[in-house]
């Protein structure tokens, strides 16, 4: 019977052999999911890419409107943070990097007197925050992992809907950025006021003769008017389907690291229960040749130790090993 020590290390390369085969289906998973995602945001960034042309040209065409979302306030009293994290966990750093980022900046506004709300995109950022008794104004879950238009566009609403209103002065946009597989950054953004139309007109590039070419029904103003809706939306998703990319990247390196763990851990714990069976076993052979030395005196013969040995090595090929050592140090009567 093995002893107590191989006993428990059995259960444990067993329980870790268990883990380790739902980490690595874990890991294609998330390699399977992140090319789907990568695909979403590089179709999703040529209609985002448009529509700032398109505003940036009618810009420098010479159209301005007096929006409530380029509205600058003149005292910001009150700031909205939209903290974009994840769903679920075993992703690495990704659920708390965009997490104490938000923090920071929460904290860096309140000690200058600003007041905060708070829209929390994904179960994670929303726990986090109530857990340490901070307000919770807006959450938004179950869609992290595979954003869709329409998800972008109900957050986007109330976003605008409480600059416009006044509840916040000013949005700030936090969340991981899809650079590369191996490479994801949390941006800190501000979201809201947009820039104004001259800047963007200047930053972007805007061409004047592009926005001549054109006839605007019914103006260029009502056309850059609701456009700017529709910007903010498309902003809003483009973000969203880069968070999504980097939860799976994240996902799948995390994953990676805890197979290879896994694996090795394996290892380790198989050369240790090697070693306490075969202690076990050293143990068990001394036992048997003590015993048969007490009778064989006992009884006034001479026993042949090596002889024993050699027998219990034929007997079961598991105790060779041992018994071979152990001849070495009784050798035969004859000898």
């Amino acid at each position: 019977m093995p002893g107590g020590k191989e006993r428990e290390l059995k259960r444990r390369i067993a329980s870790i052999g268990s883990t380790k085969k739902i980490t690595r289906a874990m890991e294609l998973i998330a390699a399977t999911r992140v090319v789907k995602a990568m695909q979403r945001a590089d179709a999703a960034r040529p209609y985002a890419r448009q529509i700032t042309s398109v505003i940036e040209n009618l810009a420098a065409g010479g159209a301005s409107v007096d929006h409530p979302l380029l509205r600058e306030a003149d005292d910001v009293k009150r700031v909205g943070f939209i903290v974009m994290a994840g769903d679920r966990g075993l992703a690495g750093a990704f659920n708390s990097n965009p997490i104490r980022a938000a923090e920071r900046q929460l904290m860096a506004h309140q000690t200058e007197g600003k007041d905060y709300v708070l829209f929390c995109v994904g179960k994670k950022p929303a726990a986090y925050f109530r857990f340490r008794n901070y307000r919770v104004d807006h959450a938004y879950d179950g869609f992290t992992a595979d954003p869709t238009y329409e998800d972008a566009r109900r957050i986007a609403d109330e976003v605008a809907d409480a600059f416009i209103s006044g509840e916040v002065d000013e949005v700030e946009l936090i969340y991981t950025e899809f650079v590369s597989m191996g490479t994801q950054r949390v941006s800190v953004r501000r979201f809201l006021p947009l820039e104004d139309t001259s800047v963007m007109a200047e930053v972007g590039g805007g061409s004047a003769e592009a926005t001549a070419s054109y006839e605007f029904e019914p103006s260029p103003e009502a056309v850059l008017e609701s456009l700017l809706p529709r910007y903010i939306e498309a902003r809003l998703f483009g973000a969203l389907l880069d968070n999504a990319a980097s939860e799976h990247a994240n996902r799948q390196r995390a994953m990676k690291s805890a197979t290879d763990n896994a694996e090795e851990l394996i290892t380790k714990l198989s050369r240790e229960m090697n070693a306490a069976r075969q202690a076990s076993i050293t143990t068990e052979i001394m036992e048997i040749v003590g015993g048969a030395e007490a009778l064989g005196s006992g009884a006034g013969d001479e026993l042949d130790v090596a002889s024993l040995l050699a027998e219990i090595a034929g007997t079961d090929g598991a105790l060779a090993p041992a018994a071979a050592t152990l001849a070495n140090t009784h050798p035969s009567p004859e000898s």
